[in-house]
């Protein structure tokens, strides 16, 4: 886990070039939202941070899913909706990472992590997707 005061710049979990697979609840939880509800969701994490949102792994295959990379330990303390995935540390849970830079595809940074931000909010994403699946966000269009 990377405190939001550690002197890295990059964390350690983010490989230097292409993407890497990482095991979820070490160094993060994610929740996997596919999908055209992954995409509001995201939508409105960044409108709501004001594009400070953290990190947040976008897939460009399959079911186009969102991974949003909350602190270890957190995905598991709350009941997602159907659809929506937490990915925490047991068997196989995985998440592909791509670098900061350069190519990546088909994965790549919605929302890049920084030392201010090195996680989505847990409360804030649960929030805002409650929302959104009872619409009462309207769809983006």
């Amino acid at each position: 886990m990377e405190p939001k005061n550690s002197p890295d710049l990059v964390p350690s979990w983010i490989p230097a070039s292409g993407h890497a697979l990482r095991h979820a609840g070490i160094h993060f939880d994610a929740i996997r939202i596919s999908g055209l509800l992954g995409e509001q969701v995201a939508y409105e994490i960044m409108q709501f941070t004001d594009f400070q949102a953290g990190p947040i792994v976008r897939s460009r295959i399959g079911a186009r899913s969102m991974y949003f990379l909350v602190p270890p330990g957190t995905a598991g303390t709350h009941r997602w909706p159907a659809g929506v995935d937490a990915l925490v540390r047991k068997g196989s849970d995985f998440v592909g990472v791509p670098a900061l830079h350069g190519l990546t595809y088909p994965l790549d940074w919605r929302s890049q992590p920084t030392a201010q931000d090195p996680f989505v909010d847990t409360e804030l994403l649960f929030e805002l997707l409650m929302k959104v699946v009872a619409d009462e966000i309207p769809a983006v269009r």
